[in-house]
């Protein structure tokens, strides 16, 4: 099998049924995807937030109140870890603990109007960029573009 232009050899592709030419559909698309994720972390709004702050911030944005074993789980993270990172954002005014509603030992952590604008500007900043970037795209691959956007975010959510 030849060596695909995007990186790694197709043998890194795990014993399947695909065929030679969705394996290397599925290689570009994982270095492709890496790469542009890479970039796009850089398109920050607030500098003193990690990668992770960010991304449980993104959490509850999107699934809204949890508690942080619920947070953990959802950012793949140790549940101290967690308690840390939900402490920084606590300190930094973007979330509030508050009392769970039905187990009184549990906390829920909630974001702050704070966090809501800083997340709104984040996006803004992210997808200006990305459009910027993309409009060195012509008419045909904006229409594969649309087309491959809802294919992306069903495999985001799988």
């Amino acid at each position: 099998m030849p060596e695909p232009s995007s990186g790694g050899t197709l043998a890194a592709v795990p014993d399947t049924d695909l065929t030679a030419e969705n394996a290397a559909a599925v290689n570009a698309l994982r270095s492709a995807v890496m790469r542009l994720s890479r970039r796009l972390r850089h398109q920050r709004v607030d500098e003193s937030l990690s990668p992770t702050e960010m991304s449980v911030l993104g959490t509850l944005a999107r699934c809204g109140s949890a508690t942080p074993s619920e947070l953990a789980r959802k950012e793949h993270v140790q549940p101290p870890s967690m308690t840390r990172i939900v402490g920084m954002l606590e300190g930094k005014g973007l979330v509030r603990l508050e009392p769970h509603p039905e187990d009184r030992r549990q906390k829920v952590v909630t974001q702050t109007e704070q966090a809501e604008s800083m997340l709104a500007a984040s996006r803004t900043k992210r997808n200006a960029w990305l459009a910027e970037l993309a409009g060195g795209l012509d008419e045909d691959e904006w229409a594969k573009l649309r087309e491959a956007a809802p294919v992306l975010e069903k495999l985001a959510h799988l």
